[in-house]
């Protein structure tokens, strides 16, 4: 497997820090508003390098966290009169609605900041005690300028960024880049008891901490995230932990591009925000992940209607040949258990998504194997086991991008059904074939 490698600014071989097994931890989204489909991409990216590490052989622990305490989450519980957990709560049933939909739902924890406070604050008063952080009128600040390879993971200059643009001034900081740890706070908002007063954690702390309840140890693997995280959240979390640990949080730091819609940024002031459930809506749980990967992870997604047309019409090729094939087998009364994969386009197929996820490579094989299988089909003397495992690599490319098509299976009827079709039309009795022909379209066969 390769990766690119934020950290590095290059494609790696990726080795596991423990043989057969991954760490990875992606960023999850701050609970106060429904998933747009900005939102959607990691969450499919993410989960096809987990299927990709998984096809390999590698056991995969995967952990996506729910930022659940918010400035934006504490306004929209008092406009509403309700309790912060009752917004949260909300929105975290709706994004893991979207997970489900998208087949993305396989994660082994999710957890949320509210359930970490305690170790968070554990964590900034060890960060304290080692001289990275300090206490300014009730907020805690992390001392950037004493991790000498700050500006690593984002490829930052520190002594570039100014005041205003990048960096939020505040004159209680020793330091305009020092970013904050523990927010001291006298609002009715939610809020915790601390060594430093009552207040809210930093959102840079939150991740780190939860990364080292989750796996239990202070160095993973893979973590990922959008690329609008690297700098400053994914920045600021390396340098704490390189801070107490005295080496980076993650071995790889992999992040996804952004997406514009009809060429502009998706944004709020443009008015055009899309939720993700409204494509999965309209366009069904399929073709909004075909849409997701229908450009390079790391490249600017731009969807428009060209995109979405395209991306329609490929997964009907799929899925028309699929049908066909299915009833090929069924009434051949085919076990598809008996037969294995058509080795060569697996394997290039594999060769292609262990480069870094290269979707569009792996395409070329997944509609040659399309391809093989119309022709083994339109074959007048039909080979049963070359249909078959055509079916099965095509089942299992498909398994590996997170499509999923049902399998058609036929029944004794439906085989006899088949059997008076043919031979209705092989006898050219058209009035006893378009009877079975329409009793098969009912029963969604052909």
């Amino acid at each position: 497997m390769k990766l690119y490698n934020s950290k590095k600014n290059k494609i790696e071989e990726f080795k596991p820090l423990v043989e057969g097994k991954v760490s990875m931890y992606v960023c999850g989204p701050t609970v106060y508003n429904h998933a747009h489909i900005g939102n959607a991409r990691p969450i499919v990216v993410f989960d096809v390098l987990r299927r990709v590490l998984t096809e390999l052989g590698l056991d995969v622990h995967y952990v996506s966290n729910f930022t659940d305490v918010d400035d934006r989450i504490i306004k929209i519980a008092q406009d509403e009169g309700v309790v912060e957990t009752e917004v949260s709560n909300r929105f975290i049933d709706a994004y893991n609605s979207i997970r489900h939909d998208l087949d993305a739902d396989h994660l082994d924890a999710t957890p949320k900041v509210t359930d970490n406070i305690e170790p968070i604050i554990d964590f900034i008063a060890a960060l304290i005690e080692s001289g990275y952080a300090y206490e300014s009128n009730g907020d805690v600040f992390f001392r950037v300028r004493k991790v000498d390879t700050y500006g690593e993971i984002s490829s930052q200059n520190v002594d570039a960024l100014r005041v205003g643009s990048r960096i939020e001034e505040n004159t209680d900081k020793e330091d305009a880049l020092d970013f904050v740890l523990w927010k001291h706070t006298s609002d009715t908002g939610i809020k915790w008891d601390s060594p430093w007063g009552q207040g809210r954690p930093g959102w840079h702390t939150e991740c780190v901490v939860m990364i080292q309840d989750e796996f239990k140890t202070n160095l993973i693997d893979i973590h990922g995230g959008g690329m609008d995280l690297r700098f400053p959240h994914h920045e600021n979390e390396s340098a704490q932990a390189k801070a107490l640990h005295h080496h980076d949080l993650a071995n790889y730091w992999v992040h996804n591009a952004m997406l514009n819609l009809e060429g502009q940024k998706m944004s709020k002031s443009l008015g055009n925000v899309v939720w993700a459930k409204d494509y999965i809506e309209t366009l069904g749980a399929n073709a909004t992940r075909w849409l997701l990967l229908s450009t390079h992870y790391r490249l600017v997604l731009n969807i428009s209607d060209s995109i979405i047309e395209d991306v329609t019409k490929e997964l009907l090729r799929i899925e028309t040949v699929l049908k066909q094939a299915y009833v090929a087998v069924g009434i051949a009364n085919l076990d598809l258990d008996d037969y294995s994969l058509q080795e060569t386009l697996y394997s290039n197929f594999m060769s292609a998504m262990s480069d870094d996820l290269n979707v569009e490579n792996a395409k070329v094989f997944l509609f040659e194997t399309i391809k093989e299988l119309n022709q083994a089909l339109r074959t007048k003397e039909k080979d049963d086991a070359s249909i078959a495992s055509y079916v099965l690599t095509l089942e299992c490319m498909n398994h590996i991008l997170g499509l999923s098509f049902d399998r058609l299976i036929l029944d004794g009827d439906d085989r006899a059904l088949f059997v008076q079709w043919n031979e209705a039309k092989a006898n050219k009795d058209f009035i006893s074939a378009d009877v079975h022909r329409e009793a098969l379209l009912k029963r969604g066969l052909i």
